[in-house]
């Protein structure tokens, strides 16, 4: 079971990245994706989710209109775009997947598997 983000990189505030989540060893189709980020001495918070079949999506209220979270299951990537960048942005973002039942819900409250991270740096 692997998921392996990208994407992570040094930006000005106002500018844009977008994070690449590649899954393998299992069954992507059966996984609701979510991206949490953690930044120093915070505690870790999930940022944005996508159902199974990618019909549903969640936002923290931190990123919403900023973000969006969409899934390609064909080639098993799940990205993150990440606009309109503030300097509380800055994290360690993670790549999580959630064995959820339902094809049309998610979750930014927990997940059952991790990537190692990516480092999103915005400068002011």
């Amino acid at each position: 079971f692997q998921l392996v983000e990208s994407g992570g990189g040094l930006v000005q505030a106002g500018g844009s990245l977008r994070l690449s989540c590649a899954a393998s060893g299992f069954t992507v189709d059966d996984y609701a994706i979510a991206w949490f980020r953690q930044a120093p001495g915070k505690y870790l918070e999930g940022v944005s989710c996508i159902s199974r079949t990618g019909d549903r999506t969640q936002f923290a209220d931190s990123v919403k209109g900023r973000f969006t979270i969409f899934r390609n299951n064909a080639d098993r990537t799940i990205y993150l775009q990440m606009n309109n960048l503030r300097p509380e942005d800055s994290a360690v973002y993670y790549c999580t997947a959630e064995s959820n039942p339902s094809p049309s819900d998610c979750t930014i409250s927990y997940f059952d598997h991790r990537g190692p991270g990516t480092q999103v740096t915005v400068s002011s």
